[in-house]
């Protein structure tokens, strides 16, 4: 009997009362996150708008089924962004993966998923940045800004900062300013 597809979305499981239990028999949900670079080496970070908290993000979303991590990539970079006009400098070797806490466990994407496993990639972007519009047809961003790559695990919700930790250790590097 061939095992079940793991990116594929499942039905949400039956409640339970154990964090722990549930965790253990969710799928992670596979997706991508961008650092977005300028021309000066700062990294875009956008504020969500479905949360009261200071935190902020940089763009990252689901890769849909028979969808390619980067063509995932370029697709979320346009919906949270408004513009593609970027050139790919790397990619993170390994899946980085969160788990969610247990407040939402069970509660988004449907309760299908125990957090999410991503590939990151470091982007330059090329067009001008006159171009970023959070105001997209589905905005998730209220605002945004760009920051030094180092500040971005401070700056993110607690159970991403261990995530971003580790793109920083990995892409931070590719975060310098354009030589002209």
């Amino acid at each position: 009997m061939a095992s079940p597809n793991p990116d594929l979305p499942r039905p949400a499981p039956a409640p339970t009362d154990d964090p722990d239990a549930l965790r253990a028999r969710l799928p992670y949900r596979p997706c991508v996150g961008i650092m977005l670079i300028n021309r000066a080496g700062l990294v875009f970070v956008g504020q969500r708008i479905d949360t009261q908290v200071d935190a902020w993000q940089m763009p990252q979303g689901g890769i849909d089924p028979g969808e390619s991590a980067d063509e995932a990539a370029h697709r979320e970079l346009l919906e949270e962004v408004g513009t593609d006009e970027v050139a790919v400098l790397s990619r993170t070797r390994d899946w980085l993966s969160y788990d969610l806490p247990d407040s939402l466990l069970g509660r988004v994407w449907g309760g299908r998923y125990r957090g999410q496993r991503q590939h990151w990639y470091a982007m330059r972007l090329t067009g001008a940045e006159e171009r970023i519009d959070i105001a997209t047809d589905h905005p998730e961003f209220e605002d945004w800004t760009w920051v030094e790559a180092p500040r971005l695990p401070a700056l993110a919700i607690p159970f991403k900062r261990r995530v971003y930790e580790q793109v920083v250790a990995e892409l931070g590097h590719l975060a310098q300013p354009l030589r002209t």
